[in-house]
């Protein structure tokens, strides 16, 4: 697993969001600056804490025109459910065959309670207009995770 690291240039890509819509990070871009940030499976603790805390800080990452993509291996319909659920306001994005995880380097192998298996790292890339990543997100908790976040965009 080769995780790509600040001022690479980010892999472009279209995926189906929650709505079953492609979202792109070419058109993203467009808007400002893009946090894509990847977590493992939707519905699950971890991951909820960690997207309902980018829910609550939509006003400030708003407000300093970052749009949020959170990309999983999960198929659109539990995207769509996730995102209910937890009215998360930001796109979903569907990378059931982890293509896009592979090219930003963050599935690999991950060791649970003894087993070994492959899946997807939790990782947020930070992306610049001009497509090149600004800051790789690889140490936090889920809870803090929109913290570390801000506390970057912030200082930019």
């Amino acid at each position: 697993m080769k995780t790509l690291v600040q001022g690479d240039v980010a892999p472009t890509f279209t995926l189906k969001d929650q709505n079953d819509e492609a979202i792109s990070l070419e058109a993203a871009l467009k808007d400002g600056p893009v946090l894509v940030y990847f977590y493992p499976k939707a519905l699950t603790p971890g991951c909820t804490v960690q997207a309902c805390g980018l829910r609550d800080s939509k006003p400030q990452l708003d407000a300093n025109q970052v749009t949020v993509l959170g990309i999983s291996p999960d198929p659109v319909a539990k995207l769509a459910r996730f995102a209910d659920k937890h009215q998360l306001n930001f796109s979903l994005l569907s990378d059931e065959d982890h293509a896009i995880a592979d090219a930003f380097g963050v599935w690999g192998e991950k060791k649970f309670m003894g087993k070994v298996y492959d899946g997807i790292h939790r990782l947020s890339f930070l992306i610049g207009q001009d497509g090149k990543i600004l800051h790789v997100f690889d140490k936090f908790k889920t809870k803090d995770h929109h913290e570390v976040v801000m506390k970057v965009i912030d200082s930019q």
